[in-house]
């Protein structure tokens, strides 16, 4: 078939829809968002009916995957790192249900924390839950083991995490696609108890799923994704896991490498390939984007003595992403160090759109707050996070979704009265609603500022699972009518929005202030398409 120019997260979206899924599962989140945006633009996709519309949580996703895997089909999770978080129960329990159709959870972990609140490593993850894990190393791989990744899973009866990294989510590359599968039909699990995880059941199905390791590990070297590479100086051995294969061979004149080395893409890592490697060489270098995991766990293996270098040891940074340059450090090997451009660029931090309601919603909020001390803001993630920023410096945290509400309550229950949560609309529904109904439950005396402008903005304009819906849920979860307050964030309603923010800072209670109004980038797309419309149909005419 036809080579096709793809992003990493596009190559493992194309790599789905040839597999057969039958539907994707995701909340935006960088750097996983454009693996469920191709699956939606996909023509393909649409033809067969592949369910892709986004879902209001990275749990709700993760279990709603589990449910068409339970109905025998193939299902797809997406989301970043942190998403994983929010995703975990289901997530660890998924490996304890087993899967009936073909299950893959995509995780696309952020180093160097290009947005993100941590660098965290999701291999973690798939280590906890004793599920097997495929780490590529470049798009074509990407491609190939989102395919096999669904083969795997079905093979074994168990979920599969596919882990890639910001850097190849976010590169091109040539990828050559391959016949493409059919989508499996309906068929319920044969036990029909499987994913009834009573302690019973589950301590059974966890020791079948602890019988599957060794068969697992046997698995990562008939692959093919694991592959030991002969060198003939043995003074050195390389373990590059994922990417940073590619930041090795970048090194050395037609990716020759003099030194072994064994290249990592699929977990468990066969403990006898890294016996290979440590008997052949005098020393070992474990390059990893991420965590030091292989490296920890080779100290555990193998700590006989011959010297293990890595992030642990400090040959490579203990933070931040890989690249050629610190790989080369690694190994010794002479690096032209650049000027540095903060010397001569001055740095340009990010700042909120022009003409984004957020500036008003918050400029308002300063001004009524001007009477109390300062610090009482606790926000949470969106692109109004940028209002921490100067000028407007109106923010006070920003430390997972959802939190801004819970904090809030928090804070005014030691003693902060009025506290301020600052959320967003896509991620109120996503972590905030449960915190509002502790609010109403405890009568906490917190002011929810709700900035609603009908899409999750920050991860490019997706639906918003709240459009039309915020009063409702406010009322639904008890907030009295009259303190749920709507404005609409307008310079020239500066004053009015100021005196409604002022009231319902004055209120003893829970009060909700809806800051209405669209986002600006959606705005100018939808005029823009509005305007193409209104052409081709003068045309017609």
């Amino acid at each position: 078939m036809k080579k096709l120019l793809l992003l990493g997260d596009e190559a493992i979206a194309q790599g789905a829809i040839d597999a057969g899924i039958s539907g994707v599962y995701a909340y935006p989140g960088t750097p996983s968002t454009e693996i469920t945006e191709y699956i939606q633009a996909s023509a393909e996709a649409r033809e067969r009916d592949v369910k892709s519309k986004w879902s209001t949580n990275e749990k709700t996703a993760m279990e709603t995957a589990i449910g068409m895997s339970y109905a025998g089909k193939k299902s797809l999770v997406c989301m970043k790192h942190v998403g994983l978080n929010v995703a975990a129960d289901a997530f660890i329990n998924s490996a304890i249900t087993g899967a009936n159709g073909g299950l893959v959870v995509l995780s696309a972990d952020d180093p160097s924390m290009h947005s993100s609140q941590n660098e965290q490593d999701s291999r973690f993850y798939g280590r906890f839950a004793y599920v097997p894990i495929l780490e590529p190393s470049n798009q074509q791989e990407a491609y190939d083991m989102a395919r096999y990744a669904f083969v795997l899973s079905e093979k074994y009866g168990v979920p599969v995490l596919l882990r890639i990294t910001t850097r190849l989510a976010h590169s091109r590359s040539g990828v050559l696609r391959t016949e493409s599968a059919t989508e499996n039909e309906l068929k319920l699990p044969s036990d029909l108890r499987q994913f009834v995880l009573l302690p019973y059941i589950a301590r059974k199905q966890y020791n079948t799923l602890l019988a599957k390791q060794d068969a697992l590990e046997e698995d990562a070297i008939t692959s093919g994704f694991n592959k030991y590479i002969e060198g003939n100086d043995k003074s050195l051995g390389i373990i590059a896991c994922g990417i940073a294969y590619n930041y090795l061979i970048e090194n050395y004149e037609d990716g020759k490498v003099p030194y072994p080395v064994l290249k990592i893409g699929q977990y468990p890592v066969p403990k006898k390939m890294l016996q290979k490697l440590y008997d052949s060489v005098d020393e070992i270098l474990v390059l990893e984007e991420g965590y030091p995991i292989l490296e920890e766990l080779l100290r555990g293996y193998l700590n006989l003595g011959k010297k293990i270098k890595g992030r642990m040891e400090g040959s490579v940074p203990r933070a931040g992403e890989l690249n050629p340059n610190i790989v080369a450090k690694a190994l010794g090997m002479g690096v032209a160090e650049g000027f540095d451009p903060a010397n001569v660029v001055k740095g340009r931090p990010p700042k909120l759109c022009d003409g984004c309601g957020h500036w008003d919603s918050f400029a308002a909020l300063n001004e009524a707050m001007k009477s109390y001390s300062p610090g009482r803001v606790l926000s949470d993630i969106g692109c109004y996070t940028l209002s921490a920023l100067p000028p407007l410096q109106a923010i006070n945290s920003c430390v997972d979704m959802g939190a801004s509400i819970t904090m809030a309550i928090g804070a005014s229950e030691a003693g902060l009265i009025p506290a301020v949560a600052a959320i967003g609309d896509s991620t109120f529904t996503h972590s905030g609603i449960t915190g509002l109904l502790d609010a109403v439950n405890r009568k906490a005396s917190i002011t929810v500022l709700i900035n609603d402008n009908a899409t999750t903005g920050m991860t490019g304009g997706q639906d918003s699972a709240a459009y039309g819906k915020v009063e409702d849920i406010c009322r639904g979860v008890g907030v009295e009518e009259e303190h749920i307050r709507i404005i609409k964030p307008l310079r020239r309603l500066h004053d009015e929005n100021v005196q409604v923010l002022k009231e319902e800072l004055e209120y003893k209670g829970v009060s909700v202030v809806i800051a209405r109004r669209e986002c600006v980038q959606t705005l100018a797309r939808r005029m823009k398409l509005k305007a193409i419309e209104k052409k081709k149909a003068a045309a017609k005419a």
